[in-house]
This record gives structure tokens, C-alpha cells and sequence, in this order.
């Protein structure tokens, strides 16, 4: 199964993704992370991108394209979740030949649907313990002992400094400008699936999971 899984920041994209990995097997292909991993081991395109990006200019789909086709090579066998990648419909449609060339083929492009006023909520309520990371909110996961972490006893506790509303609505506004050029062109081919994103963790898995079992059927 190859998908493109879409949702802005706070939908519950990644906690999805990470799930996809552990009981699929399948692979992430995040092109930040790829990027920057390249960078770092000094691949020869991680050295292209290296000296690109040094010079301040973007990154071009060319290499971003050789990238993915580097981690598809490297994970044969394996179902791809695109991460960030394409996000215009010149990029859709070199993903479509980077697929085809390995025998590959995109199955769907899921979309966490939300509501923008939840999501805001639901973000800026966010806050975690500062000793082991376990994470809480104001609204739906308050510590059973108030100012005290569950798990490890803390009375410290930390907020992101950007779960704020108005970062919050500026990610969202972002997310639809980037993703409005390339749904018209998978809705064309009837590749796209819409999930509620405001269901609980175990309600979306559940969607997502009857969407690729559907189409591997």
C-alpha cells in the first residue's frame, strides 16, 4: 500500500503515521526529515541539497524527487506513506512516474478532516510533564492529582511555546493553501479519502485502517 496521509499540525497526522510503521511495516517518507538525514550522512544528493540550501534557495523537486526514489529503492517490499511531498500537481505528477518506474502505484491520499475551531482548542489546551514528556490538557487529560505528573511524580509541567491560537490558525491557513493545488487532481482519479479528525486516536485508526484494507481487497 502507498498512501499520501494529509492533515495540518494538531490533526494527529503523525501519531497515524507512526502507527502505519509499527503495525504495517510500511515507511515514512518525510521530506524534512529526509533531507535533512541526506545532509547528514553526506549523500551525494544530501551534498547537492547541503550546498543549495547554504545559498539560501529552495531545495528543487529534482532532488527532492531523487530522494524519494533513493528511499523507495531502500525499501522495497515495503508500503510508503508520503509525508509533505507532493504539494503542487508538477510534483503529483512526478510522484505518479517515480511510482510507475518501481512497479509501484499510489492507492489513496487520506485526509484527517477537522474542525478549525476544535483544532485550536484541542492544541492550545496541550501542556506536558518536563521530566518524562507525558503529555496532558486542560480540557480532556487533566493529571489524576492536580500538579502532579501520572507517570513519574513531576509538579513540573511545560507548554509549547507556538500552541497558540494564532500560530494555530496561521498553520491551518498554510495547510489549505498547500494542499488546495494537488486534492482536484486526485480527486479526478477518486483517490481521495476523508476521515474525521476530531474522532479519538483509536476511532481515526480504525477509519484509516478500513480504507486500506478496502483497497488492498
Amino acid at each position: 500500500m502507498n498512501i499520501i496521509l494529509l492533515g495540518p499540525p494538531g490533526a494527529g497526522k503523525g501519531t497515524q503515521a507512526q502507527r502505519l510503521v509499527s503495525e504495517r511495516g510500511m515507511v515514512q517518507l518525510s521530506t524534512g526529515d529526509m533531507l535533512r538525514e541526506a545532509v547528514a550522512a553526506g549523500t551525494p544528493v544530501g551534498l547537492q541539497a547541503k550546498a543549495i540550501m547554504a545559498a539560501g534557495e529552495l531545495v528543487s523537486d529534482a532532488i527532492v524527487s531523487a530522494l524519494i526514489g533513493e528511499r523507495l529503492d531502500s525499501s522495497a517490499g515495503r508500503g510508503a506513506i508520503f509525508d509533505g511531498f507532493p504539494r503542487t500537481q508538477p510534483q503529483a505528477e512526478a510522484l505518479e512516474i517515480l511510482l510507475g518506474e518501481r512497479g509501484r502505484a499510489l492507492d489513496s491520499v487520506i485526509e484527517l478532516d477537522v474542525d478549525e475551531d476544535a483544532l485550536v482548542e484541542r492544541i492550545t489546551g496541550r501542556f506536558s510533564c518536563a521530566e518524562c514528556g507525558t503529555g496532558y490538557h486542560d480540557r480532556f487529560k487533566q493529571p489524576k492529582v492536580e500538579g502532579t505528573c501520572d507517570v513519574c511524580g513531576s509538579h513540573e509541567f511545560k507548554r509549547r511555546p507556538d500552541d497558540n491560537e494564532a500560530t494555530v490558525r496561521t498553520r491551518m491557513a498554510e495547510y489549505r493553501a498547500k494542499t488546495a493545488p494537488i486534492l482536484p487532481f486526485y480527486e479526478a482519479r477518486g483517490l481521495v479519502r476523508r476521515v474525521d479528525g476530531m474522532a479519538s486516536v483509536e476511532e481515526v485508526a480504525g477509519q484509516i485502517d478500513a480504507i486500506l484494507d478496502g483497497a488492498a481487497d
